[in-house]
């Protein structure tokens, strides 16, 4: 393909909305063009990319014995308020009406088409179990779009539906999932880790998030060097220290603490390291308030925390709520005297002992407290945010921290949609069971971007050369220049005729804008011709990844070209 004939128009300018490297630089290069917040434009550069992960997908789900399909993008509000997510799903959902003013919804997922579709089709255990899969445009009304196609409001995805007859069946389908997402992520040469995670609003009793490795990723992973153990830190757990050595108890004081709100300030003032303190946390749910206790030193894991409570809505309550519940402001808050609302602790004060805590009075605190003296603790849960240097819960190793891109999430299902929406199957006994279902995605766009996160430097994209646009820029630097020109151009043709993708830069420009498009755009392997080396015979070939030049013989070029192409 000629430049002068495509449409590619690069820029220098960092787009002002453009806060990560991945949408700065797919918009510099000329990959996607912007159309409203978190809605994008795939030019002809960008697709290429799209296009190339999409065909590695399909590979690798054909390979899984997966079957493709292409369902609705808008979905009917019938089937959402039968499997309860209608109004669950909150504001993402996209919500229309059509002109007889029947409701519909633009589908973020097709939990409820899919389960449809089969519920009308399958009737046997004969006829399970399968796989279907799509990749196909969503949408979800994200209330701040942002980082590009990392979180965009419409997206292309990849999303697959396994059925079966028992659990059994869906262990084997997940784990061949899981097995078709690492070849797929193997195969664009990307650096990834499966973690396990929570279900969030997609739901089930089990699931993996595919990490691309990214400092500027927005998820939060732990992984232990020891075993592999790895999850994300709204699942995480750690392995928890056998309970201290008892002390006798201490009296319990109330200490006048002025001014004293925050637990490093409270432990400064009473001369007592933050973990001896416990934090009482006042949390509003649709169930009503809740007191959350943790040690001093840690944070909650508010998703652990809803899942425990079994809530859809969790937040801080607000000053004026703490004060009606606890009778002081907040900062003050804790357990002794506490009365009116549920009360749940984390297991790291279990075995707790001469603690101290908010006194429910402003400027106030306790200590010397002691579970089951002053205060009665029922209720325990997992509640606490892992965070490095935890001990791992697998083995004897420590937990490590680094940041991730989730590109790809599979979930096992169970009867969930399947109970919901009566999909059923009748087994060998005749008995009417409701089918097993798994939930596979992957991002398109987001893979790409995460791609471009961890591939690049400061003068553009360095591509993997499965997802590259093409994967051999030629330029040639005289364009005016005769010689250069019928060489350029028969280096063209004979790349073409081996079958490499080739982007040729023919355009009548200088070569200083030459080489910086080059590295923005960021193509594997760079092929140059200029008067100067071919007055030598030569011409110049390079990678973009670590910009090393050979000067070979023109000869040769093509032969060189194919060695870095399979280096």
């Amino acid at each position: 393909m000629r430049w002068s004939q495509y449409y590619l128009f690069t820029t220098r300018e960092v787009p002002n909305d453009a806060e990560v490297v991945s949408h700065q630089l797919m918009i510099r290069a000329g990959m996607i063009k912007k159309l409203a917040a978190g809605i994008y434009t795939y030019l002809p550069f960008g697709w290429r990319s799209l296009a190339k992960l999409s065909a590695i997908v399909r590979r690798e789900l054909d390979a899984a014995g997966a079957l493709e399909l292409q369902m609705p993008a808008i979905q009917p509000a019938e089937l959402w308020q039968e499997s309860g997510r209608w109004q669950r799903y909150g504001k993402e959902l996209l919500r229309i009406k059509d002109r007889h003013d029947r409701e519909f919804a633009f589908g973020p997922t097709h939990e409820e088409v899919i389960t449809d579709l089969v519920r009308r089709d399958v009737k046997s255990y004969r006829q399970l179990p399968f796989n279907l899969y799509q990749i196909q445009t969503k949408f979800r009304d994200e209330i701040r779009p942002r980082f590009g196609l990392m979180r965009g409001r419409e997206f292309i995805m990849k999303d697959a539906y396994s059925f079966d007859v028992d659990a059994a069946g869906l262990d084997k389908a997940y784990e061949a999932m899981r097995r078709a997402y690492c070849a797929i992520f193997d195969a664009c040469r990307l650096d990834y880790s499966a973690v396990e995670a929570d279900t969030g609003t997609i739901g089930g009793s089990a699931s993996h998030e595919f990490m691309v490795m990214a400092g500027s990723g927005e998820s939060a992973v732990v992984r232990c060097p020891s075993c592999g153990y790895a999850a994300n830190v709204e699942k995480a757990e750690t392995r928890r220290e056998p309970a201290g050595e008892a002390h006798p108890p201490q009296e319990l004081q109330e200490v006048a603490t002025p001014g004293k709100k925050a637990v490093e300030e409270v432990a400064r003032f009473l001369k007592i390291a933050p973990r001896r303190i416990v934090k009482t946390l006042i949390y509003e749910t649709e169930k009503g308030l809740v007191a959350a206790l943790i040690r001093g030193d840690r944070e909650v894991n508010e998703v652990k925390l809803m899942n425990h409570l079994d809530v859809e809505r969790l937040e801080l309550a607000s000053e004026e709520k703490v004060r009606e519940a606890t009778g002081a402001p907040v900062g003050f808050a804790g357990p002794i005297g506490l009365s009116g609302l549920r009360m749940v602790a984390e297991e790291s004060i279990r075995h707790l002992t001469n603690w101290a805590c908010g006194a429910n009075k402003e400027d106030a605190h306790y200590t010397g407290v002691n579970p089951g003296r002053d205060v009665q603790l029922s209720e325990f849960a997992d509640f606490l945010l892992v965070h490095g240097g935890d001990a791992c819960p697998r083995c004897d190793g420590t937990l490590e921290v680094f940041r991730g891109i989730e590109v790809g999430h599979i979930f096992k299902l169970g009867d969930k949609y399947s109970k919901a929406l009566g999909c059923t199957f009748t087994d060998e006994a005749g008995a009417e069971l409701p089918m097993i279902m798994g939930c596979y995605g992957l991002g398109i766009g987001r893979t790409v971007a995460a791609a471009i996160e961890q591939n690049h430097d400061a003068d553009g994209i360095i591509w993997p050369r499965p997802l590259a646009p093409f994967e051999v820029l030629l330029a040639g630097l005289n364009p005016d220049d005769a010689e250069v020109r019928r060489v350029t151009e028969g280096l063209y043709d004979q790349l073409r005729e081996k079958g490499v993708e080739v982007f040729y830069d023919d355009r009548d420009e200088r070569p200083g804008v030459k080489f910086k498009d080059a590295d923005l755009i960021g193509l594997p392997v760079r092929l140059v011709v200029g008067a100067k080396s071919l007055k030598d015979g030569q011409v110049e070939v390079s990678l973009r990844r670590d910009r090393a030049k050979h000067l070979v013989a023109v000869g040769d070029a093509v032969a060189k070209v194919l060695e870095l192409l399979h280096a």
